[in-house]
This record gives C-alpha cells, sequence and structure tokens, in this order.
C-alpha cells in the first residue's frame, strides 16, 4: 500500500508519528501469541499464557467454571425447584415469569425450557428494533404457535434508534452493538417492572458463552447511561424522549432489591448441546438455523462480520469457537479452519454495507468515510466503567460470576 494511502488511513500527521505507529505494530505482531488450547489471541491485550502457550481462559473454565457447573442431575433437580418457586410466587397472575425472545437459538431454546421442562407459564417479550432477518420473525412465529405462549413485542422509536446508532458510529468506539442491546434489556426490565413481573428468564449460558467477549471487542459489560449520553450528547440530533434505557446501577440494585426481581439462567442447569438444542427446534416447531451466533440481527452480523474484524482486528467468532471448543462441542482444527475466513462472502458483505447506510440515512460515501475514520474507546468518553468493575470484580469474589472479565 502507498504511504500517501496509509497516512490517510491512520489520520497521521507526520512522519515521526508514522514512525512510531508502524514500530508499535512491529512490536505487536512479532508479540502474536494464539492459546494452544482455545483460539483466543493477544487482540485480547490482558490474555495471560503460561510456559505452554495455554491462556487463563482455558484454565479459567476448567479450575473455577467447570468444578461448579451442575448441568446434570443435580442441576434438573435445581432447575425443577426454581420452577416450582417461580410457579408458586406467580399463583393467580396470568404470567409467571418474562423471557426474551430474539428468534436466535439461545433465547429460543430457553423458551422451550421454561413451557416444556420447567411447566411454566412464560410471557414472551420481544423488543423490534428495526434490524430484524427475516429469519428471526419466522423463527419467533413458529415457536410461540408451536408453543402456544403469548408475544408482546415492543418496537422501538426508528428515529431515535437510528439517530443513537450513527452517534455511536461517529463516536468510533468498538462497542457499536450496544443501542440495540439496551434497548433489547431495557425495554424488558421496563415492562417487567411496570407488570410486577418478579421473575427475568435469560437464554444466557455456560455452554457457549463461557469465554467472555473482553472489552476491547465491544464487550462492554452492563447497561451505561453515563456513557450513552455523553456520545448522543456530541453525536446525536434529536432527543432520546422514548428510547428505554435503564441504567445498569438500576436493575442490579433498585429493581433486584426494592422491586425484588431476579434474573434466571435455565440452560446452565441443563445438558445444553448447540446442535443437539438446533435440531430439536428444527424437528418441532420448523425453526431454522442461523450461520452463527447473533444472526437474528441484520446489524449485530454486520457489525460483527465486517465492521469490528475490518476496522478494529477483532473477531468475536474467537470467543464464540473458543467456548465451543471448551466445552467440547467443537475442536480447535475445526475453529482454526472456520476463523481463516468470514462467514459471508464480500459480494454480500459489501450489499449489507450498502443496505445499511441506506437504512441509517447515510451515504455509503459517510459510512465509508465512518469506517475509515480514527478509532477510539470508551474512554474517551465519560463513562461509569470503574463502578462496573467494581461490581464485576465484587461478583467474581462472591462466585456470581464465574467467567473472565476484562
Amino acid at each position: 500500500m502507498p504511504f500517501g494511502e496509509i497516512q490517510k488511513k491512520v489520520n497521521l500527521n507526520s512522519w515521526k508519528k508514522f514512525q512510531i505507529t508502524f514500530l508499535s505494530s512491529w512490536i505487536i505482531m512479532k508479540r502474536y501469541q494464539i492459546c494452544t488450547k482455545t483460539i483466543m489471541d493477544t487482540s485480547d491485550p490482558n490474555i495471560i499464557f503460561d510456559e505452554n502457550g495455554i491462556s487463563d481462559y482455558y484454565h479459567n473454565f476448567h479450575k473455577v467454571i467447570k468444578p461448579n457447573w451442575q448441568n446434570g442431575e443435580s442441576g434438573m433437580k435445581q432447575l425443577l425447584l426454581m420452577a416450582d418457586k417461580i410457579k408458586k410466587q406467580g399463583k393467580g397472575k396470568e404470567f409467571d415469569c418474562i423471557l426474551g425472545l430474539s428468534g436466535g437459538l439461545d433465547s429460543s431454546y430457553a423458551v422451550y425450557v421454561a413451557k416444556e421442562i420447567m411447566g411454566l407459564r412464560p410471557l414472551v417479550f420481544h423488543v423490534d428494533a428495526g434490524w430484524n432477518t427475516q429469519q428471526a420473525v419466522g423463527n419467533i412465529e413458529k415457536l410461540i404457535d408451536g408453543l402456544g405462549l403469548d408475544l408482546y413485542t415492543e418496537v422501538i422509536n426508528w428515529e431515535e434508534m437510528k439517530d443513537l446508532q450513527v452517534a455511536f458510529l461517529k463516536s468510533q468506539i468498538p462497542d457499536q452493538d450496544l443501542p440495540q442491546d439496551y434497548a433489547f434489556f431495557s425495554g424488558l426490565y421496563k415492562f417487567a417492572r411496570k407488570n410486577k413481573i418478579k421473575y427475568i428468564l435469560t437464554g444466557s449460558n455456560i455452554s457457549t458463552e463461557c469465554c467472555r467477549e473482553p472489552e476491547e471487542w465491544g464487550g462492554y459489560a452492563g447497561i451505561d447511561t453515563t456513557l450513552t449520553y455523553d456520545i448522543h450528547k456530541k453525536f446525536g440530533t434529536r432527543p432520546l424522549k422514548t428510547f428505554p434505557l435503564v441504567d445498569i446501577l438500576s436493575y442490579k440494585l433498585y429493581y433486584k432489591y426494592i422491586y425484588g426481581m431476579q434474573v434466571f439462567k435455565p440452560l446452565d442447569l441443563l445438558p445444553y448441546i448447540k446442535e443437539d438444542a438446533e435440531k430439536l427446534l428444527e424437528e418441532r416447531f420448523g425453526w431454522e438455523k442461523f450461520q452463527h451466533k447473533h444472526h437474528e440481527s441484520r446489524f449485530t452480523r454486520f457489525y460483527e462480520d465486517y465492521w469490528l474484524p475490518r476496522k478494529f482486528g477483532f473477531e468475536k467468532r474467537r470467543a464464540h469457537f473458543s467456548s465451543l471448543i471448551l466445552t467440547g462441542q467443537m475442536t480447535r482444527d475445526e475453529a482454526l479452519e472456520r476463523i481463516a475466513k468470514p462467514e459471508m462472502d464480500e459480494q454480500f458483505l459489501r450489499q449489507e454495507f450498502e443496505y445499511v447506510a441506506n437504512k441509517l440515512d447515510l451515504t455509503v460515501a459517510e459510512l465509508e468515510a465512518i469506517f475509515q475514520g480514527e478509532n477510539k474507546t470508551y474512554r474517551d468518553y465519560k463513562n461509569k466503567k470503574k463502578i462496573i468493575a467494581l461490581g464485576a470484580k465484587a461478583m467474581r469474589v462472591m462466585g456470581l460470576e464465574k467467567r473472565l472479565f476484562r
């Protein structure tokens, strides 16, 4: 690549800056290392390797997560005991719990478990943020009809959603899926509180998510309204009058201890094998599996398959595949072969780039200019990361969170 193009891409102002940047990149490349058991690598700058090249992700799973993971007979007993407790507290009410459904595998299987195994009466809650794939919509309809459940859909104001997403893109941080995630979870929490539903069930699980994505990859933990409002103040153009935002301190403290709301993860207490779950849902309901995790959202698919790896060099698939390696659902060789190429072909990705630009009322050139802009992180904006990190550390100490948080 000609020097002029390199200079433009990384926004250098002087030859000295170029030398420093080039030298730093060279050092990083020289020190590149990948775990010999998983495929997590030094794109996580905080990863730690032992003398055998095995990462702390592997050791954390085998020393902390696996010994405390009760997904056999004892787990099933706990699952059914919790089911009885939820039923008892929900007696006389129209619904005894609420469960968010995206149409993806984890939430779909969690709905199945709640109804068919736990015998609950869940209100299925879906947030439409404007990016559903037709496959996701079809999966939701098939599951709801097949299980005879009630579905409540909250549609986010598209003008506000669009404005916040464009603001985040202009902020240049890796965490581009936060607006969607915040809408999903905040909408669910607010609805549960308003309707006095105490139990929130989630598809979050150890089996496919034991290897958590580091924050450098856009894995910002929790709903941080300080970060959101600062980014929107700098780059937004319209007020967020109806956009749902429930700060992490509210749902971790106020909602839990004042309103008595409890989050429960049923998939951690029974055998949950990705391929088996896909097969069951396909055979029972005509549910269609996705090519990869999070592909139920068109924006998330674009963000994880194109924006994040090409702009920042981060592959969330490393964490996704490493989780499956650690839980015995994928070999390391299979993961290495899969990670070596994109999930989607180049023509499809370019079409998606144009689609995203048009949907956000940007020209392709405007979105390309943002893509080529100088990368930043949440540290360039006001945030409450220190408080969140303190809370995450406390949860680790108390044994409430066993995955690595960083």
